[in-house]
C-alpha cells in the first residue's frame, strides 16, 4: 500500500477510507516485458527473445491483470514496425515519405534467418495482422480506398499463410492458438470456425479468462455468431472449464458481450451469471479480481441502461452484486481497474496520460464506494476498509 484514498464528505458526515493498491508496481511488469521485447529486438537478440517467448508461453504466465508475458514481449518485439506504420498512416505527408514494407520486411528476413522458428514466426504473423488493422482504420468497409483495402487484405493473407508453420511447431502453444483467434477477425469465412479456434485456446489455458471474454465478443451478432450461439458456448464452456471455474466459465463468456449488446444481456440467464461469479471470487479471492468485478457490478454494466427495459432488468440484478462484492470482499482500491471499467474493459483504449486516467478510476470508484454506504455515512460513520475486512465506526 501507498497510500489511503479518501472520500471527501460533509461535516457531520462520515468518512470513507480505502488503502490505493501500489498500481504503479503491477502496471510496470507489463510495461517491462514490452520494453524487454521490444530492447531485444532492436539489438537484434532474436534467439533470446524467441527464449523467452516460449518459457513465458509454457509456463502460461501472466501480468497481474491477465495479459500473457509471451503476448507483451511478442508486442514489444514489432512495436517500433508497427507504430512507424500506424503514424504514417495516420498523416498523409508522413506517408509520402514513409516506406511502409521496410519494416515488415526487417522482420520477414529475421524470422527466414531463424528457419521458421515458431515465437520469432509469431512475431512477424502478429505484425502482419497489426498492419492489416492499420490500413483499415476505423472508417466502414464502404467508404475504405481500394489501396487501403487490398492491404489490408494481403497483410491478412501473408499472416494467415505463415501460422499454419508455428502451429505445426508448436502445437499446444497458447500464444499460437491465441493469434489463430486474432485473425479470424480478417478472415470472411471465419464464422463456422470461431468457436472451435476459441475453444482450442481455452483448452490450452483455462485459467487465463481474458480469452473466454475475447470469445463472448467474437460470438456476438456484430463478429461471427448469434445470440444463440453465444449461450451454447457459454454453457459448453462452463462444463469444460467446470474444474478451473466452477460457473465461472458462463460468467466469463458473457462478461464483454452483455456489457456490448442489450439483446445479450435481455437474454442471459442472469442467476447462473451470478453463480458464476461466486465461483470465480471463491477461487481467484485477489484483490485483482474483486476490483475487477466490482467495477463491471458498479459501472461497466450500467453504461448502456435506459435503453431496452429487459436488458435494464438484468443489468439491475447484477448491479445489486456490486454490494455483496464491495462489502464482503474489497479491502483495497486498484484504481486502473475501476478507470477500465468506464470505458467497458476496452484494451485498446489510447490513454495518454496513466496518471489521469488513474486518477478518473479513483474518482469513480469512491463515488460509487459511497453511494453504496450513502446510509452509513449521512448517520455520521466512518467506513473504513482494512486487510480483515470492512470496519464501521462513530466519531
Amino acid at each position: 500500500m501507498t497510500e489511503a484514498a479518501h472520500e471527501a464528505v460533509l461535516p457531520d458526515h462520515g468518512q470513507l477510507n480505502i488503502p490505493l493498491a501500489d498500481g504503479q508496481a503491477q502496471d510496470d511488469i507489463g510495461r517491462n516485458s514490452i520494453e524487454q521485447g521490444r530492447y531485444l529486438a532492436r539489438q537484434d537478440r532474436w534467439t533470446e527473445l524467441s527464449e523467452l517467448m516460449r518459457a513465458a508461453d509454457e509456463a502460461r504466465e501472466t501480468a497481474p491483470d491477465g495479459m500473457p508475458i509471451a503476448e507483451l514481449l511478442a508486442f514489444g518485439a514489432r512495436a517500433d514496425v508497427v507504430l512507424a506504420a500506424e503514424h504514417a498512416l495516420s498523416d498523409a505527408k508522413a506517408l509520402s515519405e514513409f516506406d511502409v514494407l521496410s519494416g515488415i520486411s526487417e522482420l520477414e528476413d529475421e524470422m527466414r534467418a531463424h528457419a521458421y522458428d515458431p515465437m520469432i514466426a509469431l512475431v512477424v504473423t502478429l505484425a502482419h495482422i497489426d498492419l492489416a488493422w492499420a490500413w483499415r482504420g476505423t472508417s466502414n468497409e464502404a467508404t475504405l480506398p481500394a489501396l487501403h483495402q487490398s492491404r489490408c487484405a494481403a497483410h491478412f493473407d501473408r499472416a494467415a499463410a505463415i501460422l499454419p508453420k508455428c502451429r505445426a511447431a508448436a502445437a499446444d502453444s497458447p500464444l499460437i492458438a491465441s493469434a489463430g483467434c486474432a485473425l479470424l477477425a480478417g478472415q470472411r469465412k471465419a464464422h463456422t470456425r470461431v468457436a472451435r479456434e476459441y475453444e482450442r485456446l481455452i483448452e490450452l489455458d483455462p485459467s487465463n479468462q481474458r480469452h473466454m471474454r475475447a470469445m463472448g465478443t467474437h460470438l456476438l451478432p456484430r463478429w461471427f455468431g448469434t445470440y444463440d450461439e453465444l449461450e451454447v458456448h457459454a454453457l459448453r464452456i462452463a462444463a469444460r472449464t467446470q474444474q478451473t471455474w466452477g460457473a465461472g466459465g458462463y460468467t466469463w463468456v458473457q462478461f464483454d458481450a452483455i456489457a456490448l449488446d442489450p439483446e445479450a444481456c435481455a437474454l442471459l440467464d442472469v442467476d447462473y451469471f451470478l453463480e458464476g461469479m461466486h465461483d470465480i471470487l471463491h477461487r481467484r479471492p485477489d484483490q485483482q479480481t474483486v476490483n475487477m468485478l466490482s467495477a463491471y457490478c458498479a459501472i461497466t454494466i450500467q453504461k448502456a441502461a435506459g435503453q431496452y427495459d429487459k436488458a435494464d432488468a438484468v443489468r439491475s440484478q447484477i448491479h445489486d452484486a456490486a454490494h455483496w462484492l464491495i462489502r464482503d470482499h474489497l479491502t483495497e482500491l486498484h484504481p486502473l481497474i475501476w478507470a477500465h471499467a468506464a470505458n467497458g474493459f476496452n484494451n485498446s483504449v489510447r490513454i495518454s496520460s496513466p496518471e489521469r486516467f488513474a486518477a478518473r478510476g479513483q474518482r469513480d470508484a469512491l463515488r460509487a464506494i459511497a453511494d453504496l454506504f450513502r446510509d452509513e455515512l449521512r448517520s455520521g460513520l466512518d467506513v473504513t476498509f482494512t486487510p480483515t475486512g470492512l470496519r464501521l465506526s462513530g466519531h
